[in-house]
């Protein structure tokens, strides 16, 4: 049934009849839907004081690249490196972790291809495969690859430059030749050529892509002499020590000790279990990506303890569901649709993953929380990486009810984690589709 002009003559003789209608429809005209739909009582919620918070550094920013996964890891990461460095605050560089997870990237992906050769090139791995190979994103258990490969070092050790901050182009060539790459190895792989020959074209591919990230984000250290002045002002020197090292006896983390959450209540996922995604990672060698599917409340258990003992936490939600950006404020009531719109959402978290109405979009870290007399989340702080010029320079409040629905992972020490959850680890990992939304990667700029 098609739609015809007495179906059209009805719609609009209803909405005509409700006068307000014509008031809703000017606001949204001049200010769009969300201004025009704004709760200002959303900023009376959230007064952004908090019973318990960490230390933190600067605020930092991403700039227009998606790197916010690792902005965020080396944000919670560097709170333990200014305790170490006796100072206010300390900045990794984002662009060393970017040189090399770009790369790993371009390995995982090339390596994925010549692990599906035999597959139709029209295929559905093989074209989730080719939709995006070296995108900005990642996920926690990826940056925890990139670290305990490759450490870390000060953002002055290797600053910033033009593609690091603006990674659009930079990604566009580099996606475009590793394309190429891939009709290559399939097309020599047809015509016969063996795997040790794929596997050495593969090389050649690889080099490629390392000489354009050295020419676009420069040399990446092999070691380097840090300087800098503490608290009290004293002029300091650490000599000649790699990343590596640097990043173990200045931040000093067991990897292994760090575990990654995920609330995902549908029914495919069942809590207790640990899953993975198939074809998702950035260092190949790294240990699977691997969460613990628990209920909400698990989630917010383990991160009050953690910020109790004054550790930030990383989280992926997805930001931008009932966000007012310029104020900082995360709340599921911040936008009265239902008034302006005639309905809000009605679908519930497991709906909206299944639908695709939701994913993880976003990281930021907790370092803040405030607790009722209960001992009961009422708002989260939230550091973010977009500058100071949202939120409160740069600090956002996020109510707990939002935490519920649109929070989904978090990584915390697994000491603060029940011991009844952590057994998950011991079963053997259930391995997701490439395209399930866990697989999902935090990249919003």
């Amino acid at each position: 049934m098609g739609i015809d002009n007495e179906l059209l003559t009805e719609f609009k003789a209803r909405f005509d009849a409700n006068s307000t209608n014509q008031v809703i429809k000017g606001a949204i005209a001049k200010v769009g839907i969300d201004d025009a739909s704004l709760d200002n009582n959303v900023l009376r919620r959230h007064p952004f004081e908090f019973s318990n918070e960490t230390k933190r550094g600067a605020i930092t920013n991403q700039q227009s690249s998606g790197r916010c996964w690792m902005f965020a890891a080396l944000n919670t990461a560097r709170v333990d490196t200014m305790e170490k460095l006796d100072m206010d605050s300390f900045e990794f560089s984002q662009n060393y972790t970017l040189f090399w997870d770009k790369l790993e990237k371009a390995n995982y992906f090339l390596d994925s291809i010549l692990e599906t050769l035999d597959e139709p090139q029209n295929s559905r791995i093989v074209s989730h495969l080719l939709m995006d190979p070296v995108q900005d994103g990642g996920q926690w258990d990826m940056f925890s690859g990139l670290l305990e490969k490759y450490g870390a070092v000060p953002k002055s050790v290797m600053p910033e430059t033009f593609h690091s901050s603006n990674t659009r182009k930079l990604n566009s060539v580099l996606t475009s030749k590793l394309r190429e790459f891939a009709c290559q190895l399939r097309e020599d792989h047809k015509a016969g050529s063996s795997l040790n020959e794929l596997t050495e074209n593969k090389e050649t591919m690889l080099y490629f892509i390392y000489t354009v990230l050295v020419k676009a984000l420069g040399e990446v250290p092999e070691s380097f002499t840090y300087t800098y002045r503490n608290k009290e002002g004293e002029y300091c020197r650490i000599n000649e020590i790699t990343p590596q090292n640097f990043f173990k006896e200045y931040v000093g983390w067991d990897l292994t000790s760090l575990v990654s959450l995920l609330n995902a209540p549908t029914e495919d996922k069942p809590f207790g279990r640990a899953y993975t995604v198939k074809y998702l990672g950035t260092v190949k060698e790294a240990k699977p990506i691997q969460y613990i599917n628990v209920p909400i409340q698990v989630l917010k258990e383990a991160a009050v303890a953690s910020i109790k003992d004054a550790q930030p936490v990383w989280f992926g939600c997805d930001v931008g569901k009932m966000l007012v950006r310029d104020s900082g404020i995360m709340d599921e009531h911040s936008y009265n649709y239902e008034l302006t719109l005639g309905e809000g959402s009605g679908l519930t978290k497991a709906q909206r993953l299944d639908y695709g109405d939701s994913l993880l979009t976003h990281a930021m870290v907790f370092v803040g929380v405030d607790l009722d007399e209960q001992g009961q989340p009422l708002t989260w702080k939230v550091e973010n990486s977009w500058g100071e010029k949202s939120g409160k320079k740069g600090i956002y409040s996020m109510s707990d009810k939002w935490f519920e629905e649109f929070n989904y992972q978090i990584a915390v020490d697994k000491k603060y984690i029940p011991e009844k959850w952590l057994k998950a680890l011991d079963e053997p990992i259930i391995e997701l589709e490439p395209w399930d939304p866990m697989g999902a990667l935090a990249l919003v700029k």
